[in-house]
């Protein structure tokens, strides 16, 4: 009865304060961009098929399959090197059935100009002049940026399900105004049969409060991505088609592929063709329409991930490459006795 009464009353207090709040679509889009090499060629169709240390942003659940410390990071650069997105992770083997793992993220413009105090006013009466007359030694520069970083929990329960979550805190800062959040994301990873996988990532569960130093409080709306990925061996290699759907409540009847209502559907489609595990190649489609390509190598203690994604509807934005780097302690001294 006393976690009854502990439960309702926090129940009612998330209720209150979303009242009072602002749901902002698009608020936690920076999130929604995907990370790795090997991911993003695959189209983003991610969450159960991910078995490294970037399981903490597509399913907290996965990060219970590694059985060796690693690290992965990431660089990528779009619309001509406009915008920067760099992630990175490390992960480590906890006791015979756990993991944990920490990865942060930041998406940013540097250098932007800030001409508002470099205007020369050469009338009395205060018009500033036109653009020619800028005082450059006034100009200032700043940065907008957001930033999340994630701590992961991951468990495996049995042979067959893994279980885990993400405490994650979200900075967002633009020239002198800035904005502070924290927000929860639970996953499953189920397998049924050998080589079929079933993966549920529920993103910001709770709805995440992101509140502004204005006075602007933003609520991000849940996101639930629901996966499948399936291994067949052929050709010398294994085959892997994923596909993914990410279901939001944000009312996008308008950017997503389909909608019922306020609920939309986007799916994301891949397939991986892993030779030996040397070598891979890969293609997909992700929930922006865009065809995406990638390449792997692996080597005893590092994996070099490759992908390409095209904007086919302006060529002036430009394409996008992204590479990312999977380090593996790969040795008996740092590996656990139950690895899968």
């Amino acid at each position: 009865m006393r976690m009854f009464r502990n439960v309702t009353l926090l129940v009612f207090l998330l209720c209150s304060v979303s009242g009072a709040q602002t749901v902002a679509k698009f608020a936690g889009e920076f999130m929604a961009i995907g990370v790795g090499g090997r991911a993003l060629g695959l189209g983003g169709a991610h969450v159960a098929l991910v078995n490294d240390a970037t399981a903490g942003y597509w399913n907290p659940a996965a990060l219970a399959r590694i059985s060796y410390p690693e690290g992965i990071v990431m660089h990528d650069e779009r619309f001509g090197s406009l915008i920067s997105f760099d992630f990175a992770s490390v992960a480590v083997p906890y006791g015979l059935d756990e993991s944990l793992g920490l990865s942060i993220l930041r998406l940013g413009v540097d250098g932007i100009p800030d001409t508002r105090q470099a205007w020369i006013d050469n009338n009395s009466n205060g018009i500033f002049d036109n653009v020619d007359r800028l005082d450059y030694d006034k100009v200032t520069y700043f940065n907008a940026a957001d930033w999340a970083l994630y701590f992961t929990y991951a468990k495996r329960s049995s042979s067959s399900l893994m279980y885990g979550a993400n405490v994650k805190i979200i900075r967002r800062n633009l020239a002198d105004q800035s904005a502070i959040g924290i927000g929860f994301d639970f996953g499953a990873l189920y397998s049924p049969m050998p080589d079929l996988y079933l993966g549920i990532n529920a993103q910001d569960i709770t709805t995440t409060l992101v509140a502004w130093s204005t006075g602007r409080n933003e609520l991000v709306s849940p996101t639930l991505k629901i996966g499948a990925a399936y291994s067949i061996d052929a050709l010398g290699g294994r085959f892997t088609p994923a596909l993914d759907v990410d279901v939001r409540f944000e009312n996008r009847r308008f950017s997503s592929v389909a909608n019922l209502g306020a609920v939309s559907f986007d799916p994301h489609a891949g397939l991986e063709f892993d030779y030996k595990k040397t070598v891979a190649l890969r293609v997909g489609y992700n929930d922006v329409k865009q065809l995406t390509l990638g390449a792997g190598l692996h080597l005893r203690m590092l994996d070099v991930d490759y992908s390409f994604a095209k904007f086919t509807a302006d060529e002036t934005l430009g394409n996008t490459h992204r590479i990312s780097l999977r380090f593996v302690l790969q040795d008996d001294g740092f590996g656990r006795a139950a690895a899968q």
